[in-house]
């Protein structure tokens, strides 16, 4: 599969694998409005505070993660989904093991 074409149907979750103190990503399509992509976080890895000019979406697969968004933490379980709003400071911690689908929007 490519981030171009990925005729068929897919598990989100098997799109990528844990790997000890790493985060690993997967864009599984990239066009001019946007783009998405898998995620795996190992336990204690993080994305330090950041902002970006577009809305996202943060949909959590498995796992538990711990997502700040304009200074409110929340803690999402696989099956929850938070926004990003363009132009708000976030950033990603992993408590534990998890993986998470993030849709940007332009």
């Amino acid at each position: 599969m490519n981030a171009e074409s990925n005729a068929g149907p897919m598990r989100a979750e098997e799109l990528v694998a844990y790997q000890q103190g790493a985060i690993v990503s997967r864009i599984v399509l990239k066009r001019d409005g946007g783009s998405v992509t898998v995620f795996a976080f190992d336990s204690g890895e993080s994305l330090s505070e950041h902002t970006v000019p577009h809305a996202a979406l943060v949909h959590v697969l498995d796992g538990d993660a711990e997502i700040t968004v304009g200074g409110t933490v929340h803690r999402l379980r696989a099956g929850q989904m938070v926004e990003l709003p363009a132009n708000v400071p976030h950033a990603v911690a992993a408590p534990s093991r998890f993986k998470m689908v993030l849709t940007m929007l332009k």
